[in-house]
């Protein structure tokens, strides 16, 4: 039967850009997602934008923005940067939702009922210029173990000390370089210290859900039986914040870290209510559907702890599975600034382009383990150099063009095949174990082995798996020697056959690798003329005679150039950042607020806030609102945007505006968008306007632009959360 699958990954805050340290567990999600989805399993994945908390309104604050300005924006960064690397969420949300909020009320509710809540006064450093209680990482000091200065409020970079922020020596506020003062004020708090949570956690941590060595931490931060090592867990923040009022406490907020992990299951609402998808069949306790939960080893304290006790005592099931991952290193040390290894998403697709080298280059790494991965640059180029385009692409080039030339691209009947399989004539390890001397037999043998170690997440070994397989194609290859059976017109039909075992053998190891490779694979299946390729897909052949298409270059190498060009960018961007430096305090007169600015400062760029009066098009002439009701404005989801073959302006758009049939709209936005860069994004359509009949096509609406005198055409798009089919008023 096929299984029912919920797969989330931590969620990305919105307070920076995505780097390629990230990506190694979206990557590593993705990968499983698809594999389960190839093998016919119903699995969703679902994720979402880390909205709320102090850096958020700070950073909000410091860009002239409101905090939903600047979480919308950052939102259309990350997801464009997750759609250039192949991560295919389901659904990708936010954790400021409507529906992440009624999940956070239900769940705290439910703990308060079962008399987990309680609240009561602590002492804790407020900015008294800011007016705002300060969190751990807002506050600063030496350090009162190794008197290191600049050290943060609950731990020392440098001797690796945890402590309290009133344990620093001489202390001041990160964001207005005040000394803090210690005030009173009341917080709510998870009792995880209950009897009740203690069993709970003790028995969960050990039931299997965890790895084993993530188990072996668990038991050590809950000691020995009997013995009560978690301490209560404070789940409110005081105003100002930005975050979800607590119903019953005006002027206290959830701490950022209760609503985050809520926003797996509010993310997955949005979409069971776009879908119609039951929600209490995956939620609910005695659920017997799957939920595994992607995250790093340094947030597992709260996905271990905090997280199941929650869900449990709040009537929630909890996760089958947690799968934590290790560290990124880059060239063997932590990723720096200063060596220009820091490097984000985006720089890797301004610089390199192709995302696939890295995500064939992480699965090659990456074991199921918690072990910390290394991305070594030179050995990345190597590897994509050899394994992707020597081993893989080859298979290719060197079979397809005989079978396009000589034999109009059709490819031999199964009768051949059978005898140009013969793996007799060749060697190794793959050959001798496996009794079957038809190569093509062989590779499908190892789809069950293949199978296992992409369920496991030990894709390292999968990949060698398939490395073994390219190996013994490129063998057989090299055993037949195309090239020399087309110089004799007797050995024709052999031609035919060997290239045909070689292009058919190419076909199986794609399925293979489609999970880690699925825009090549994609590629591929149109080369090939197939279908979308499944799993089950490996273990037959493609029929006798079929037609493929003519090759074309599938993928190049990789230039060297393009990684040192990367490093240097990001080594450069570094050295033309102004240098920060923290006051010891500020006075009165620089506390106050600074006078209205006329532009916002984004990353390197000036932004005006307002345009100049010359480029703006005067208002048009007045209508009711009775005209403006007759405009049926619908916000609609990108599905696919294409080049239209002869048009000068135009891209063709299928657009998803909750209908049963997606609408084809023609979009003269050429000029200003990437086609591939529009898939998936979100933006307004004007739903009722009568279909129009142009020389490519029906057009069934209009999408919305922004534009002016000067130069420049901007696509309008909704905030986060709104979703396809929902009207505009």
């Amino acid at each position: 039967m096929p299984r029912k699958i919920l797969v989330t990954s931590a969620l990305p805050y919105a307070n920076g850009s995505i780097h390629l340290g990230h990506l190694v567990e979206y990557i590593q999600t993705d990968i499983w997602v698809r594999f389960q989805k190839m093998r016919g399993n119903t699995c969703h994945y679902v994720c979402a934008d880390d909205t709320h908390g102090t850096p958020i309104m700070l950073r909000a604050e410091k860009e002239g923005i409101t905090p939903e300005q600047l979480i919308a924006r950052v939102w259309l960064e990350h997801y464009d940067d997750f759609h250039a690397f192949h991560v295919a969420f389901d659904n990708f949300g936010s954790t400021n939702s409507v529906e992440n909020r009624e999940c956070a009320v239900t769940i705290y509710n439910a703990l308060k009922a079962k008399g987990l809540i309680e609240v009561r006064s602590i002492e804790q450093y407020c900015d008294p210029l800011k007016k705002m209680f300060l969190p751990d990482r807002f506050i600063k000091g030496e350090c009162p173990k190794c008197h290191a200065k600049d050290q943060y409020g609950d731990n020392c970079e440098v001797c690796g000390a945890a402590y309290a922020p009133t344990d620093l020596i001489n202390p001041f506020s990160a964001v207005s370089g005040a000394v803090p003062e210690l005030r009173h004020s009341n917080h709510h708090f998870f009792k995880l210290s209950a009897p009740s949570c203690q069993q709970f956690l003790r028995e969960w941590t050990r039931s299997g859900s965890l790895q084993a060595e993530a188990a072996n931490k668990m038991q050590e931060w809950l000691g020995a039986e009997g013995e009560n090592k978690l301490t209560d867990w404070d789940i409110s923040r005081d105003a100002p914040y930005f975050g979800f009022e607590i119903p019953d406490a005006p002027g206290k907020y959830f701490y950022v870290w209760l609503d985050a992990p809520v926003g797996y299951m509010g993310s997955f609402k949005q979409y069971c209510t776009i879908k119609g998808i039951n929600f209490d069949e995956y939620w609910l306790q005695g659920s017997d559907t799957e939920l595994y939960h992607f995250i790093g080893k340094d947030i597992l304290y709260f996905h271990a702890l905090f997280w199941p006790a929650m869900l449990q005592h709040a009537g929630f099931r909890t996760p089958t599975k947690l799968f934590s991952h290790g560290f990124l290193t880059v060239n063997g040390e932590k990723m720096s600034k200063s060596r220009g290894t820091f490097i984000t998403a985006r720089s890797y697709i301004d610089h390199v382009k192709n995302t696939e080298y890295l995500r064939y280059y992480y699965a090659a790494k990456l074991n199921g383990s918690m072990e910390d991965l290394d991305l070594n640059l030179d050995d990345f180029v190597a590897r994509v150099n050899s394994d992707l385009i020597g081993k893989y692409i080859n298979i290719a080039s060197r079979s397809a063009g005989f079978i396009s030339k000589r034999f109009e691209g059709k490819l031999a009947n199964h009768a051949l095949l059978a005898q140009c399989a013969d793996t007799s004539g060749l060697t190794g390890k793959l050959i001798e174990d496996n009794p079957k001397k038809n190569l093509l037999e062989l590779l499908q043998d190892a789809s069950a082995q293949i199978a296992e170690l992409y369920e496991a997440r030990d894709y390292s070994r999968a990949t060698r798996q398939i490395g073994a397989l390219l190996d013994v194609i490129n063998a057989y290859v090299d055993a037949t020697k195309p090239w020399e059976l087309a110089k004799d017109p007797s050995n024709v039909e052999w031609l035919q056959g060997v290239c045909s075992v070689a292009l058919q053998a190419f076909r199986i190891v794609t399925i293979y690798l489609k999970p880690v490779l699925p825009h090549l694979a994609m590629d591929v299946a149109s080369f090939l003329k197939v279908s979308e390729l499944q799993w089950e897909d490996a273990q037959t052949l493609l029929p006798e005679g079929h037609g493929i298409n003519a090759y074309q270059h599938l993928m190049s190498r990789l230039d060297p150039k393009c990684i040192e060009a990367m490093v240097e960018a990001n080594r450069e961007s570094l050295q033309t950042t102004p240098a920060v430096t923290q006051q010891a305090a500020a006075t009165p007169e620089q506390a106050k607020p600074k006078a209205a600015t006329t532009s916002v400062q984004i990353g390197d760029a000036t932004l005006p806030l307002k345009k100049p009066d010359a480029n703006i098009s005067p208002v048009a002439e007045t209508i009711s609102i009775d005209d403006f009701n007759k405009i049926d404005l619908r916000v609609a989801r990108i599905v696919n945007a294409e080049h239209v073959e002869g048009a000068d302006k135009l891209l063709k758009l299928t657009l998803d505006i909750g209908e049963a049939q997606p609408r084809t709209v023609f979009a003269g936005i050429k000029s200003a968008y990437d086609p591939e860069r529009l898939v998936g994004r979100m933006t307004v359509m004007v739903a009722n306007l009568a279909p129009r009949k142009m020389k490519f096509g029906m057009s069934e609406g209009m999408v919305l632009a922004a534009s002016s005198e000067a130069p420049g055409l901007f696509v309008l798009s909704p905030d986060a959360g709104a979703q396809p089919g929902m009207r505009i008023k």
